[in-house]
């Protein structure tokens, strides 16, 4: 059974409709299996990245950015140590999977 890591996050900015924080994690780590109640964003600034949603694999390079839509499980595989930024609405809630 793989090891699920937290990533490291730390909040870069907030506004009153939005919150930006920076996520980091290392080459092998697999970051929790969620779903959230409103669409996010996720720009890649360093490494690179597997987000898994429904069942489909996404590579993220540096550079790229995904929009993440609202209530689909999604999961991300770091393939490469990377650091993303994290958009997403203040009001967002998640739910996290085994």
């Amino acid at each position: 059974m793989e090891k699920i890591t937290n990533p490291k996050v730390r909040l870069l900015a907030e506004g009153d409709k939005l919150t930006a924080k920076q996520m980091k994690a290392k080459s092998g780590d697999l970051l929790p299996k969620h779903t959230a109640n409103l669409e996010s964003v996720l720009v890649v600034l360093e490494g690179a990245f597997i987000l898994t949603m429904d069942e489909t694999d996404h590579t993220l390079r540096e550079g790229d950015s995904f929009i993440i839509p609202a209530d689909i499980k999604h999961q991300i595989r770091a393939i490469e140590d990377f650091r993303a930024v994290h958009i997403m609405p203040k009001e967002i809630e998640f739910t996290f999977y085994k």
